[in-house]
């Protein structure tokens, strides 16, 4: 018998606009110890409160883990348009590499 395992990918907005992109088992919990601030090394610690603003479900972590570094690499419109479910927009800028290097990877 197989079992399944929950695994989700997601992206927190912090106070300064900016996005975190991270992986875990337990989107409640980790979402509280994001706003917490559990981790003084964490990105978000001097950036709360953060607010979830998409995620993504999966049963293998492996999965979850690749899209993670996938998310990371985007860049902030590219997110916004995951977001707003506009694929349409979405498949535009993954055509176009760079308007992602103009709008700048990061964030």
């Amino acid at each position: 018998m197989k079992l399944f395992h929950n695994y989700y990918t997601y992206i927190l907005q912090c106070i300064d606009m900016s996005y975190y992109v991270g992986v875990t088992n337990d989107l409640d919990r980790r979402l509280l110890e994001h706003n917490n601030g559990e981790d003084k090394s964490s990105y978000t610690f001097n950036k709360r409160p953060v607010i979830m603003k998409y995620y993504e479900h999966f049963v293998d972590i492996n999965q979850a883990i690749r899209r993670e570094k996938q998310l990371k690499g985007w860049g902030r419109k590219k997110k916004e348009a995951l977001f707003e479910q506009d694929f349409a927009r979405l498949m535009e800028l993954s055509k176009s590499k760079s308007s992602e290097e103009k709008e700048g990877k990061k964030e």
